[in-house]
């Protein structure tokens, strides 16, 4: 049986292109999301992808999904923290719930879902998990101090679990996007596009598609020697 995968905030956006491409890899794939039914059940009619509803930032929720994934489906092999959230705002303005509600959903989440499936990938001998951080969390962006945060913090993260799983055969990577044709920065006035786009040495914005092709491939049984590693998909704006 094929190896079965986990991505949250696996429906829509980057998350969406990762969970498609990780299907037409050959495994079998679930989908996490928050909130928008509508979205979610129109992805499974599409690309027969199941989805689950859960908080990524609910510790005891994460478990119960967990748990309950691997009942109906098997034993969860490959983990891609995808899920995350923005509230942006320059610290005058910026709240502590604004604050929480990052740093809970962006970098809390990668720890409550690799604790909810770690000992399992130990008992196999087996895993990919890959975090998506962000270019923001590498060089910084003004009014996202609570994102860029969490994302350095998912650096951070990678590297010290990934020393844990070695001897394990589990390796756990990070996946640093640029500046990403999604909803989110279709959103960004054109003249504040423009100049975003005109940093960025290949002159285009990523597609969702080049996201996922980063994770497919430090998700594959072959990249067993790959662990710790960040793989930067800005299209050259920013090297790290």
């Amino acid at each position: 049986m094929s190896r079965l995968a986990l991505v949250t905030g696996g429906q829509r956006g980057i998350g969406a292109a990762i969970s498609e491409g990780l299907l037409a890899a050959g495994r079998r794939v679930v989908a996490s999301y928050a909130g928008n039914d509508a979205a979610a059940a129109e992805f499974t009619a599409r690309t027969g992808i199941p989805c689950v509803k859960f908080d990524v930032s609910d510790f005891d929720a994460c478990l119960a999904a967990v748990a309950k994934i691997e009942a109906e489906h098997g034993p969860i092999d490959i983990l891609v923290n995808n899920a995350g959230i923005t509230r942006d705002a320059m610290m005058r303005k910026q709240t502590r719930e604004m604050w929480d509600a990052v740093i809970d959903t962006n970098l809390g989440s990668c720890f409550n879902m690799c604790k909810a499936v770690w000992e399992g990938m130990i008992e196999r001998k087996f895993g990919r998990i890959v975090n998506i951080g962000s270019i923001n969390g590498q060089a910084g962006q003004l009014g996202q101090v609570n994102y860029a945060a969490a994302k350095s913090g998912i650096h951070g993260f990678t590297k010290a679990l990934a020393l844990e799983g070695a001897r394990y055969s589990i390796t756990v990577n990070a996946v640093a996007p640029g500046y990403v044709d999604t909803e989110m920065v279709r959103a960004v006035p054109a003249d504040v596009l423009e100049k975003i786009v005109a940093r960025i040495p290949r002159g285009r914005l990523g597609t969702a598609q080049d996201i996922a092709r980063g994770v497919v491939f430090l998700t594959a049984d072959e990249a067993d020697f790959i662990t710790g590693s960040t793989l930067s998909i800005n299209g050259g704006q920013h090297m790290y």
